[in-house]
């Protein structure tokens, strides 16, 4: 049904990182604008973790993808799952700082959680279409 390869996700995943970064800055200029800076700073925070997100699924499929062509992958099983704690840790450490000390709203930092999964979801949509 579909012709979809291992290339081909790799490069969905990029355009993916590259446009939730620029959403990410666009957005957060908007709303630094208009509600404050604390605000936009919040989304900023909250693009930046859905941004590592994407980035290491990146690397996680790239590992799983060589495993499984019987190839050897560029970092070891051990250091990709000692990246992928390090990244959760950093990320609810950005979290709960950002949330401490910065009094914007709480609902941007949510948009901008959810920034990813919005991208993620047009750029499969475009892929389906296409």
């Amino acid at each position: 049904m579909f012709d979809f390869s291992d290339a081909d996700l790799k490069s969905a995943l990029q355009r993916s990182l590259k446009a939730t970064a620029i959403a990410g800055v666009v957005i957060a200029v908007v709303l630094a604008i208009a509600f404050g800076w604390q605000t936009g700073v919040l989304l900023l925070v909250g693009a930046a973790v859905s941004v590592t997100g994407i980035w290491e699924w990146q690397r996680l499929v790239a590992f799983i993808n060589a495993r499984l062509d019987n190839q050897r992958p560029s970092a070891g099983a051990g250091r990709v799952v000692a990246m992928f704690i390090l990244r959760l840790i950093l990320a609810g450490a950005a979290l709960y700082l950002s949330l401490k000390y910065l009094n914007g709203s709480v609902y941007a930092l949510i948009g901008g959680l959810g920034l990813a999964v919005l991208v993620l979801t047009t750029e499969a949509v475009r892929l389906i279409r296409s």
